[in-house]
C-alpha cells in the first residue's frame, strides 16, 4: 500500500549516563546520534510491513537534516522534504537507570512545514495517510495536518493520527486536539495520554476514544497495550523483561500495528506484531540504527 507520512524531521542524541552525573566535569555515558522524530520510527515500521512510505516533513539545509535523509533513505522511506531556514530539529533524550527517558526538544524547522508543501505532496497518489501527533499539537502546523487529514477524508483514503506526547497535549487542551483528528480511521495513544483524551482512566473512557476513530492501539509500557474498535478490545502483555531504553518503543508498536492492519491481517495478530516491535527497541539504546 502507497502511504503517505505527515511527520517531523528530528535529529535524536539519546544519553544514557552509566554513573551518577559529575556536576561541572565528565560522565561517562553511551550516546547514540541517529535519525528520530517519533513519525520516522512509524514510518520505519510501516516499511518494513512492505508498504511503501513517503514522509513529508520540513527540515534545514545543515548537517542534521543530510544525516536524518540518508538514515531515512536506509530505512526505505522516500524523503519529501521541504528546505527551510532553520535549524533540523533535535531532540535529546536522557535514560534512566530503569529504562524512562525525558525529553529536549527543539522542533526548529519542523515549525514551518507549509500548508502548499504538504498540498502538493499529497497530490501524488496514495492509499493511506497517517499524521504525527507533533504536527496537530503545534500551532504552528496544526492547520496544516488538520487540512490533510481533510483532504484524506476527500480523497476516500483512510487515515490514522498518533498522539505523540502528553505534556502538549494538555498545554492545547483534549477538546482542541479531539476536534483536529475527529473522524480518522486510527487513532494511537500511550495511556497516560489516552485518560488525558478520554478524560478518564482508559477503561472507562474508551467511548470517548471510539467516538473519534474507528480502531486504536493503546499502549501501556510494562503491561502490554491494547487494541480496540467499535465492538471489541484485545490485551496483550509485554514482551519485554529488561528494558535498557523505552525511546520510540510506542513508534515500534504503531508502525507495526498499522502495517499489519493495512496488509489485511486481524486485531490479534497485528497486537502480537506491535508488541514484539516494541520488545525489540526496549533492549536497545535509540529508536532507529
Amino acid at each position: 500500500m502507497r502511504v503517505t507520512l505527515l511527520g517531523d524531521v528530528m535529529l535524536d542524541v539519546v544519553v544514557r549516563p552509566l554513573g551518577p552525573s559529575a556536576p561541572t566535569s565528565d560522565t561517562a555515558s553511551q550516546v547514540r546520534v541517529s535519525r528520530g522524530g517519533s513519525g520516522a520510527n512509524v514510518a520505519a515500521g510501516l516499511a518494513s510491513a512492505g508498504h511503501d512510505v513517503t514522509y513529508v516533513g520540513a527540515c534545514g539545509t545543515d548537517a542534521a537534516a543530510e544525516l536524518w535523509d540518508a538514515h531515512a533513505r536506509r530505512a526505505a522511506l522516500t524523503p519529501r522534504l521541504e528546505r527551510v531556514d532553520a535549524p533540523t530539529g533535535v531532540v535529546v533524550a536522557l535514560v534512566g537507570p530503569d529504562g524512562q527517558r525525558a525529553m529536549y526538544s527543539a522542533r526548529g524547522a519542523n515549525a514551518l512545514l507549509s500548508a502548499d508543501f504538504v498540498a502538493e505532496a499529497l497530490s501524488a497518489p496514495f492509499e493511506h495517510l497517517h499524521v504525527s501527533g507533533y504536527s496537530v499539537l503545534d500551532p504552528a502546523t496544526r492547520a496544516v495536518a488538520v487540512a490533510a487529514l481533510a483532504r484524506a477524508r476527500r480523497a476516500g483514503v483512510t487515515s490514522s493520527v498518533d498522539v505523540c506526547s502528553v505534556a502538549p497535549l494538555a498545554e492545547i487542551g483534549p477538546s482542541a486536539f479531539a476536534g483536529a483528528v475527529a473522524g480518522v480511521d486510527f487513532l494511537f495513544a500511550n495511556e497516560e495520554e489516552a485518560a488525558l483524551l478520554a478524560g478518564a482512566p482508559w477503561a472507562e473512557g474508551l467511548g470517548a476514544l471510539r467516538a473519534l476513530a474507528r480502531e486504536g492501539l493503546l499502549t501501556r509500557g510494562p503491561d502490554g497495550a491494547v487494541a480496540w474498535d467499535a465492538h471489541d478490545s484485545v490485551a496483550s502483555a509485554s514482551q519485554r523483561t529488561v528494558v535498557l531504553d523505552t525511546t520510540g518503543a510506542g513508534d515500534a508498536a504503531t508502525g507495526a500495528y498499522l502495517g499489519a492492519r493495512l496488509s489485511g491481517l486481524g486485531m490479534r495478530e497485528s497486537l502480537a506484531r506491535a508488541m514484539a516491535a516494541a520488545a525489540d527497541v526496549l533492549g536497545g539504546l535509540g529508536a532507529s540504527g
